[in-house]
């Protein structure tokens, strides 16, 4: 027992576990994007349609569980990416980086740990201005939920930082959504084709969808 522990412990220490356990946090945010991307729908359907869908989201004891392990994965996620970063930088040493990687990797794999920083950035700009004042705050007391969220999409600052943010998060998935399937060993020469096309998709879906809704509600 002590030694699969120990087996268990040393497989995270290596570049492959760490990998790994990066793509796995990985997918897990990618599902809740398009979680809270069918949320964030019913903004068209009105207030009470909006409001209704976000009192079940957060009555919900599944979600409710999920909100802290989802905290748990993107903390691990970002550890793991600034790791891994800091790794290969050293591995491959500050001639060879900045030389040969970018004859062979794309713009997305050799700025995933800024694009993830800025992503975290507007992350916590995002809860100070969203979740806070929604779940903790007496303001949502004031006003409801659906009013704090159309409220912000007028400030035209903030929808700017909002849409600019999701244009980077779809660098940031152009890369990451393939390099998680690679990692878990799902792809192979013909499925990889397919992934990158879904992957596409995925990214145009999720960044689009987000960034409409914020457009929509700052010029309506």
């Amino acid at each position: 027992m002590n030694n699969q522990l120990v087996n268990h412990c040393n497989f995270f220490r290596y570049s492959v576990g760490r990998k790994i356990l990066m793509s796995v946090t990985g997918v897990f945010l990618m599902v809740f994007l398009l979680l809270h991307l069918s949320v964030n729908l019913f903004l068209f359907s009105g207030e009470k349609a909006f409001n209704d869908a976000v009192l079940f989201m957060r009555r919900n004891i599944f979600i409710r569980v999920m909100e802290y392990i989802l905290a748990i994965g993107f903390i691990i996620h970002i550890l793991l990416g600034i790791k891994l970063h800091l790794v290969n930088r050293k591995t491959k040493g500050e001639i060879d980086y900045a030389t040969n990687s970018y004859l062979t990797t794309s713009f997305s794999s050799r700025t995933m740990v800024y694009s993830g920083v800025l992503i975290f950035c507007f992350l916590v700009l995002h809860l100070i201005n969203f979740m806070i004042p929604m779940k903790y705050s007496n303001y949502s007391h004031i006003t409801s939920d659906y009013n704090i969220v159309v409220s912000l999409f007028k400030n035209p600052f903030y929808t700017l930082i909002y849409v600019f943010s999701f244009f980077i998060l779809a660098v940031h998935l152009n890369h990451g959504f393939k390099s998680s399937f690679q990692s878990l060993g799902l792809s192979n020469k013909k499925r990889l084709i397919w992934i990158e096309k879904f992957g596409y998709l995925y990214l145009w879906f999720i960044c689009s969808g987000f960034s409409i809704i914020a457009i929509w509600f700052f010029f309506n």
